[in-house]
């Protein structure tokens, strides 16, 4: 594992504490896993995803992620309908690892209430949170 300082946050998205990220995307919300959640599962092997147009409400369980180390849960950060799910995760779960904020993103959300986003961390609210 990495030191946090070694690890890639990115500026446009928020954090959630169960290390998912959120990006505003026009009228849509993009989820995925922070770098820190990546590094600590360790190799993704396998992502399981809700199917496109199901509905989920904020801090529903999104899915799992299974790494060689172990199986853990996803939560997602805003309630809204599934749009889109990243199918390229079913080929090449390890993109999680290598790309997490571009090509290892997990879903796209039609939010319900975008407000639901403030109360997610910034960069420096959540660097703070893992450094504790």
């Amino acid at each position: 594992m990495k030191e946090i300082n070694e690890l890639n946050f990115s500026d446009d998205v928020k954090y959630s504490k169960s290390h998912e990220w959120a990006k505003i995307s026009r009228d849509i919300v993009i989820v995925g896993l922070s770098d820190y959640a990546q590094d600590q599962l360790g190799e993704v092997v396998f992502v399981e995803l809700p199917q496109n147009g199901d509905t989920l409400f904020k801090g529903d369980e999104l899915g799992n992620v299974e790494s060689v180390k172990a199986v853990s849960e996803i939560y997602i950060p805003v309630s809204g309908e599934i749009l889109e799910i990243n199918e390229g995760l079913e080929d090449a779960p390890e993109l999680v690892n290598e790309s997490c904020y571009e090509n290892g993103w997990l879903v796209k959300v039609k939010p319900d209430d975008i407000s639901e986003l403030n109360d997610l961390m910034n960069k420096a609210e959540y660097l703070k949170m893992l450094k504790g």
